[in-house]
């Protein structure tokens, strides 16, 4: 998790890592701009884990997207190709 504070794009650039957004992507607070939201590639072991570890609530009335709720509040959307993070806390 980031360390509060800091967004992903920053520990991106540190890292020397691209930030990844999409065509479309909505802007505001908990964005990709703004570092809260980042896209993980969808593999079974990481598509797996999210299914056993956190709760399903259900799909996105915007997108059909299945969601996953972690306790601290943070949301995991299967869109498909990628798992599109919102991370609301950092966990702790």
């Amino acid at each position: 998790m980031r360390p509060a504070g800091i967004p992903f794009t920053s520990l991106h650039a540190e890292a020397g890592a691209p930030s990844r957004t999409e065509v479309g992507d909505a802007s505001g607070t908990y964005s990709h701009a703004n570092g809260y939201k980042f896209d993980f590639s969808r593999t079974s072991c990481l598509t797996s884990w999210i299914h056993s570890t956190y709760t399903y609530t259900g799909a996105w009335a915007g997108d059909g997207a299945p969601h996953y709720q972690a306790a601290s509040g943070n949301v995991y959307a299967d869109e498909g190709t990628h798992w599109d993070v919102t991370f609301y806390s950092c966990g702790c």
